[in-house]
């Protein structure tokens, strides 16, 4: 057995199938498939075996897995100790962040933490996909009910949704003063296209869920507080959408006595527990992690 053949196995079971390692590893398949018949060879025992979809590992396979990750991080860590020496903080951060907070309150964040280490290379993705941590991605900050327990999961704090909307249209038309009343207002949030909504409400230890039907419907939270200011309906964002317009009167609440919530009730910053971490991604992690806990003290 050599470190080699030890990498290549971290990598196939990682990719999920021989195809993709190969190509992670600018390799021909055939060139994986003979390297891991030789580990096998050498160890003796099965290492993986294919189901319809994948290539799985078997309880050896798995704990050589382990033991090869290990030694791979270990090896990455020795690595830039030494060729970081003398050197201002360098490398890549892949971030994924939700669309609205991401956009409204951790870009500020995210460009100060630039300006401060500006050797780092930051790769910023904006969605709200809820799948696990790509290759590409070295932390994903979420916004869900429980964190996947195949991930390590570090809280941002509480996430409040808000029912809201502008002065002129509450003027104009009733504010919903119950969740019953909801089901008749037009409503403007961030919902699912094509599903209805379920709003989950939480008062104590009770909680509600309702059925909405969304009248505008979009990802870009902007684009929603705009539409919350011009009058078009009720919203149902996350509370630093329009902190500053409910701060001023413009923007009026309701439904206060209630714990809102669309797609959970926490933010979570998400990174694979057993995937290196270079000096800039602990950064970045710590650097997250304190403005945070800033934004969330009173």
């Amino acid at each position: 057995m050599d470190l080699t053949s030890l990498s290549l196995l971290v990598d196939i079971v990682d990719c999920g199938n021989l195809s993709q390692a190969a190509r992670k590893l600018k390799m021909t398949r055939a060139n994986v498939s003979y390297h891991l018949a030789q580990l096998e060879k050498s160890v003796g025992v099965q290492l993986l075996r294919r189901t319809t979809r994948r290539m799985e590992p078997t309880e050896a396979g798995l704990r050589l897995y382990a033991h090869g990750r290990t030694i791979r991080n270990e090896m990455l860590a020795a690595r830039e100790t030494v060729t970081s020496l003398g050197q201002e903080l360098q490398g890549r951060v892949g971030i994924s962040v939700p669309s609205g907070y991401g956009q409204m309150v951790m870009a500020d964040w995210l460009i100060a933490f630039k300006r401060q280490y500006p050797g780092i290379v930051l790769d910023v993705l904006f969605e709200n996909r809820a799948d696990n941590l790509r290759d590409e991605v070295d932390i994903a900050i979420r916004v869900i009910q429980e964190p996947p327990p195949s991930l390590v999961a570090r809280s941002l704090g509480d996430v409040r949704y808000l029912a809201c909307a502008a002065r002129s249209w509450c003027q104009a038309h009733t504010l919903p003063r119950t969740l019953q009343d909801l089901q008749g207002a037009p409503i403007i949030t961030s919902g699912a296209v094509g599903r209805q909504l379920r709003l989950s409400a939480y008062q104590g230890s009770a909680r509600h869920e309702v059925l909405l039907e969304p009248t505008l419907i979009s990802e870009h939270f902007p684009f929603l507080r705009s539409a919350i200011l011009a009058g078009l309906g009720v919203g149902l964002v996350p509370d630093y959408v329009v902190q500053a317009e409910v701060a001023s009167g413009e923007v009026l609440t309701t439904l206060q006595d209630w714990r809102l919530s669309i797609f959970g009730t926490r933010m979570y910053l998400l990174y694979m527990p057993d995937r290196h971490q270079t000096r800039a991604v602990r950064t970045c992690i710590d650097y997250l992690l304190a403005c945070a806990a800033k934004d969330t003290t009173p």
